[in-house]
């Protein structure tokens, strides 16, 4: 086997920029070709970015990409094999191509299909059926498209059919702990056929998807060559010689603190600004979410895009708005202070006539509690209007799960980016913040956390602890295990009912969220399609 230069392009693709992806593959392919690779490896349909969803649907989009990709072939300094969607005839398929010398010499299509969490692959393509093997300075490359690594027979296919090395091209979005299983998954393969592996995946933030790249290579002994960074786009050379991929570039795994704060931060950074809004606007309520959720927006954007509203009720303790002027103060950014008491006043008196023949109210009850946080919501959608900034929710996915949250209120905004964040982990997240900068002042991490929206109020007179509230969430929600399995793991039932029934009732509300960035194996979002409408008793007994 002779020797081999191949780069790894993991690159941050828009979907549907067409123009731009091929521009990105282009400065991979120059850097690629100034560092002496004979060959470049793209992800997963780099050409119009992951996941297009309904464009696929559309025949005017697959003639768009094959435009962009002939002419892309034209400009490449050296042969490249790129992802694309490719219509032959009334099929359609998940695509990889070979460009080289100017022209588009050979294609493979995807074998295995995803049809489960994010993915929806069934919808729209074609099944491929054939392995692709190319041949690149004597060394024969067999092609794979993500899928096709995760479960035996493409692979096996391409080593059978002759393939030396096995190239994949990949669009894994990120969740908590899933490098382990990529590595795993790709060791299977190197072990089912004996040779050596490269993965390139995709990074970048796309809707709720975050991509986290951290390509990497496998020896044909299954062991880590090459480990590329996470979150940030890269291209690295790897050198193949006599069938042996030489060490390169390596990097530990950080802490999964890290990677979550990190995909958080590229989440809203490329949610932001691939849709073109200005800045963001938070409202702060001196709570950690709040300001998790401010520290990660100032990480993402800067300070100069970012603008904070504190809307004091007369519930509203003082040291939330000391702990809220002192963050600001930590991270210099734009403030204000909107006091909301003559809002709730102005709105009481213009209810009284319509409640009168009701009869006698409550002292207090949880009209007067959403109310408040209607009037924020609208108030923070009205400075969004004026200024163009988008409001990011600050609710988490405990939160989220059983309906602890104003609809209209604190939900109205335009980006959830703690969403899919137990409120346990927000906690975490911020504790690991701070070991950065100290933004978030300590006393917004001990207090016991509260709403204020009426005298003395904390969240646990309304919901369990959180550890035990994230604990059911995780087995009913992320696991699908039973109420009767999460009572016989040492729960108690009456929590797990009063949980389940939350959940389950606060459907509705949760179809009417923002978007939010998946950082779970399940998140609120497109793994998670529950009827709003459903008389199914689950099993107790």
């Amino acid at each position: 086997m002779a020797g081999l230069k191949i780069a790894l392009a993991q690159i941050n693709c828009t979907v549907g920029d067409l123009a731009g992806n091929a521009e990105r593959i282009l400065r991979a392919a120059q850097d690629a070709h100034a560092a002496g690779a004979d060959l470049l490896l793209t992800p997963e349909l780099s050409l119009c970015g992951y996941p297009p969803e309904d464009l696929l649907l559309r025949p005017d989009f697959y003639r768009a990409c094959a435009h962009e990709l002939s002419a892309l072939a034209g400009r490449l300094p050296l042969p490249a094999i790129v992802g694309h969607p490719e219509a032959v005839g009334s099929a359609r398929y998940n695509a990889a191509s070979l460009l080289r010398d100017g022209r588009i010499e050979t294609t493979y299509r995807k074998q295995r299909l995803p049809n489960t969490q994010v993915f929806d692959e069934e919808r729209y393509f074609t099944a491929g059926s054939k392995p692709c093997v190319i041949e690149c300075q004597g060394v024969r490359l067999g092609i794979a498209i993500c899928e096709d690594i995760w479960l035996p027979g493409a692979a096996e296919a391409n080593h059978a059919a002759g393939a030396e090395v096995l190239l994949a091209l990949n669009a894994s979005p990120y969740h908590m702990n899933k490098q382990t299983t990529r590595h795993a998954i790709l060791r299977e393969r190197v072990a089912a056929t004996g040779i050596p592996a490269l993965y390139c995946n995709m990074v970048g933030g796309q809707d709720e998807l975050v991509f986290d790249g951290a390509s990497f290579a496998l020896d044909a002994q299954g062991r880590l060559t090459h480990q590329l960074p996470a979150f940030t786009e890269s291209t690295v050379v790897v050198e193949i010689n006599a069938g042996h991929i030489l060490p390169g570039e390596q990097r530990a795994e950080p802490a999964l603190e890290a990677l979550v704060y990190d995909a958080l931060v590229l989440g809203v950074r490329d949610y932001l600004g691939k849709n073109g809004f200005p800045g963001a606007l938070i409202g702060l309520s001196g709570g950690i979410d709040s300001a998790l959720t401010l520290a990660i927006a100032v990480d993402a954007l800067g300070a100069d895009k970012v603008r904070a509203v504190m809307m004091p009720s007369p519930w509203t303790a003082q040291m939330s708005l000391d702990d809220s002027r002192e963050m600001i103060r930590r991270l210099g950014v734009q403030y204000d202070e909107v006091p909301i008491a003559a809002a709730m006043t102005q709105f009481a008196e213009l209810l009284a006539p319509v409640f009168a023949p009701l009869g006698q109210k409550p002292e207090w009850d949880t009209t007067d509690e959403n109310l408040q946080a209607r009037i924020r919501g609208m108030l923070l959608m009205a400075i969004s209007n004026r200024t163009g900034r988008l409001v990011l929710t600050t609710g988490n996915k405990s939160e989220m799960a059983v309906g602890y949250a104003t609809l209209y209120g604190d939900m109205a905004g335009g980006f959830a980016v703690i969403k899919d964040v137990f409120k346990t982990f927000v906690y975490r997240l911020a504790e690991y913040r701070n070991t950065i900068s100290d933004v978030i002042p300590r006393n917004i991490i001990v207090r016991p956390p509260s709403a204020e929206l009426k005298p003395g109020q904390t969240d646990q007179d309304s919901l369990p602890p959180y550890e035990v509230l994230d604990a059911i969430i995780a087995a009913y929600m992320e696991r699908d295990e039973s109420p009767k399995e999460i009572i016989a793991s040492g729960l108690a039932e009456a929590d797990v009912k009063r949980v389940v029934n939350l959940l389950k009732r606060n459907e509705y509300k949760r179809r009417q969220s923002p978007p939010g960035i998946r950082i779970s194996k399940r998140a609120f979002g497109k793994d998670w399609r529950y009827p709003i409408t459903s008389r199914y008793p689950d099993e107790w007994n």
